[in-house]
């Protein structure tokens, strides 16, 4: 597969309303509720990227950074970093946005990998990123750098 595609075409972008069911007794929503998020944002990343289902293999420095509030708006962007021949990386950030006042608060950021698989449920091959901007081949950079220490904390 000499595929490319552009990050643009995988980007996703999902809301989230915090529901009492979603908060904790400090009317904050659970770090649970809000790492299922973003791995479901993560993934449709992931699966626009491959055409793929794709599972989950990491997530790494989920980085708790400000507590989100009951009955407030959560906007979580996903974009597709970094490829490998059959792992992604995708980062995720987190913003919650006071509907009162307006204000928005960065209040999470995640980095996930996932693994293609194919029709017999293996790993596959994934198109490699068409990077066209700066932004974009800076994340590439740094992603790939964080594959290389996953990758040694493994070996």
């Amino acid at each position: 597969m000499n595929e490319k595609k552009a990050v643009s075409l995988s980007q996703v972008i999902m809301t989230q309303l915090v529901l009492p069911s979603h908060t904790n007794s400090l009317d904050t929503v659970f770090g649970g509720t809000v790492m299922s998020w973003i791995d479901i944002c993560a993934a449709i990343a992931a699966q626009r990227h491959s055409n793929r289902e794709v599972v989950t293999a990491s997530i790494d420095q989920l980085n708790f950074i400000a507590p989100i509030k009951r009955g407030w708006v959560v906007n979580l962007k996903a974009s597709v970093n970094f490829t490998s021949r059959t792992s992604m990386e995708v980062g995720v950030r987190v913003d919650a946005e006071n509907p009162k006042t307006s204000e928005m608060f960065h209040t999470a950021s995640a980095y996930l990998t996932f693994v293609a698989l194919g029709s017999d449920g293996k790993p596959t091959r994934v198109p490699a990123l068409d990077l066209t901007g700066d932004v974009e081949k800076r994340r590439f950079a740094a992603a790939e750098k964080r594959r290389l220490e996953r990758l040694a904390a493994r070996a």
